[in-house]
């Protein structure tokens, strides 16, 4: 496949915003993607889910928008828009006809610069309701549903930024209040603490003028505060961690956490082609010598491109009703332990698998726009996102055998047991 190239201008406000603009003329559409550097890793104890419930209260109007017309807005304008949370982001995004640019840029920046105007309690406490709701929907009534909170706090040293969930805790939830949701978004929701994308059908140019327009008097935030906690951990684990759990689930499963570097270590995309190579597809390790076998009924893999210290390496396997956990963990295991001695046919396929999800990605405007802010806060480099199509291109054999030897042919690792329950038996 040959070399992808984009078109990037670059800008930053006197205000610390930093801007970039790819210009595609191939579509009459516009992304407009927000990066706020600011997810669940910043929450101090006591306080997590603030980044998650700023999400919700970001739709809930500002001082120019009323409650709930930043969807009705774009959606009546032929576009379509939302927001994600994760622990190292939070993302903001709409994607819209090219001639609406301004209404996209006007609805960004008035809740960038004007929003703390527009809270209330009203707003927090039905928003804080939502999040609740959503977390008993697909953390605490769902089975497995707790596998994240569970693997997290077995992965991650006590004081470590990712150890608590992204959506946090309920006590916690309850106890916000209105100065502390206030303090939070004059903290990290600041011009300075930004990247904004635009990507599609506009002049460079106006693009950067239009963005001074509707960015430009919004006022630069104080320095962002480090981290809270400490962000070491050895890479891998230092010892084997092993929870068992007999809950409300119709099939035993296996939930592996594997202790990764970073996903800004150059080491990195070899652990995506492993991944891919264990869990990837039915051609996938775990898939011919674990489903197809009768040992298992689905098997994945998958690493999480964070960024704070060290990353982490998901593996999963669900059984049959007659499965035993532990022996379903030593059989995904042995497959584990079979990645030192991978075939380079396996390789070329796990990278033609990582190559065509990147290239995918990259081809859709929107997923474009928000892999620009992403480079751009992570490495402060948008055309990252094709120097990483070439790091894929670069891994070799070598490279996945050393990745697995040291990372996940281990013992030392997280390893979460589910078993039915009588009940559900």
């Amino acid at each position: 496949m040959s070399r992808i190239d984009f078109t990037f201008h670059r800008h930053t406000l006197e205000n610390g915003l930093r801007v970039v603009v790819a210009p595609d003329a191939s579509r009459p559409v516009v992304a407009v993607n927000l990066w706020y550097g600011v997810g669940s890793r910043n929450e101090r104890r006591g306080r997590t889910g603030f980044a998650h419930l700023f999400e919700h209260m970001m739709f809930q109007g500002s001082a120019h928008v009323p409650k709930n017309q930043h969807f009705e807005l774009v959606e009546r304008a032929g576009g379509s828009l939302n927001a994600s949370t994760w622990f190292d982001r939070t993302n903001y995004f709409e994607t819209l006809p090219s001639h609406h640019l301004d209404l996209a840029l006007w609805l960004e920046s008035d809740r960038m610069g004007w929003m703390v105007q527009a809270m209330t309690q009203e707003k927090l406490d039905n928003q804080r309701d939502v999040v609740k709701n959503e977390k008993r929907e697909r953390y605490d009534n769902r089975p497995y549903g707790d596998w994240q909170e569970r693997l997290q706090r077995m992965v991650w040293p006590e004081d470590h930024p990712y150890r608590h969930t992204v959506i946090g805790s309920m006590e916690d939830l309850d106890a916000a209040t209105l100065e502390d949701v206030a303090d939070f978004f004059n903290t990290f929701y600041v011009p300075n603490n930004a990247v904004l994308t635009v990507a599609g059908d506009v002049d460079p140019d106006d693009a950067l003028r239009r963005v001074e327009h509707w960015f430009g008097e919004i006022h630069r935030g104080a320095a962002v505060p480090e981290l809270p906690g400490d962000t070491a951990a050895s890479i891998p684990m230092s010892a084997p961690v092993v929870d068992e759990v007999e809950a409300d689930v119709p099939l035993p499963r296996v939930m592996m956490g594997f202790r990764i570097p970073a996903y800004t270590d150059p080491g990195f995309a070899a652990l995506e082609v492993a991944g891919s190579v264990l869990g990837a597809g039915r051609a996938s390790r775990l898939y011919r010598n674990l489903v197809r076998t009768g040992v298992a009924r689905d098997a994945f893999s998958y690493p999480f491109p964070l960024v704070s210290g060290a990353s982490i390496l998901l593996v999963g396997v669900t059984g049959f009703p007659e499965s035993d956990p532990g022996e379903l963990a030593e059989a995904v295991r042995h497959q584990l332990r079979g990645l030192v001695q991978v075939e380079e046919s396996e390789v070329a396929r796990g990278l033609a698998l990582e190559e065509a999800r990147l290239v995918r990605a990259l081809e859709g405007l929107g997923e474009r726009a928000d892999r620009i802010s992403m480079s751009t806060m992570l490495f402060d480099r948008p055309e990252r996102i094709t120097e990483e199509l070439e790091d894929l291109r670069a891994v070799s054999l070598a490279d996945v055998h050393d990745a697995a030897d040291r990372f996940l042919a281990t013992e030392n690792h997280a390893t979460l047991l589910y078993r039915p329950n009588e009940a559900t038996a």
